[in-house]
């Protein structure tokens, strides 16, 4: 391991590729609520946070597991449609606690167009929650509905949404 004054040890989120500092501090400066949309490889989590000197602050959060539990969603929770629902589900709890814009936080994902990650955005500007964003990258309405995976899931989509929505 390298020694002496003009090394410098870079800090651990930043040397195991978890955090992009600079791209963070941007994200921070905005003074505006991020979106933050993380992905594993069954779930999807949408939280919407707050910068604090504390330590960040998570004022509304959806994961894609309550849809099985509380929606009766009995697809896969790592498709595009639940992608989609989660980010309606974190918008609409978003929208009750008074939160109206945001900015989108995909960390060190990928952020390619038509993706996962953008059906969760398509689903919190569904919500009402306003962020800066290109139509482009959005996924289209038949990979939101999920007829390329399935034709059960396009019927069964908009029942759970407006279980989400509250039927309106």
């Amino acid at each position: 391991m390298s020694q002496g004054p003009r090394y410098h040890v870079k800090p651990r989120r930043r040397r195991e590729g978890i955090t992009d500092y600079r791209k963070r501090l941007r994200l921070l400066k905005s003074r505006k609520t991020r979106i933050v949309v993380r992905r594993s490889l069954r779930n999807f989590r949408v939280q919407f946070i707050d910068y604090d000197e504390k330590g960040d602050r998570i004022r509304a959060s959806a994961i894609a597991s309550e849809l099985t539990k509380k929606y009766g969603w009995k697809y896969s929770t790592s498709t595009t449609p639940a992608a989609y629902l989660t980010g309606l589900l974190a918008g609409v709890r978003a929208k009750e606690k008074g939160i109206t814009k945001g900015v989108l936080d995909v960390g060190r994902q990928v952020p390619a167009r038509g993706s996962k990650i953008f059906a969760a955005l398509k689903g919190v500007l569904d919500a009402g929650i306003d962020c800066p964003h290109s139509e482009d990258i959005l996924p289209s309405e038949d990979r939101i509905l999920g007829t390329h995976l399935n034709e059960e899931i396009s019927k069964d989509l908009p029942k759970i949404k407006t279980k989400i929505t509250g039927g309106e």
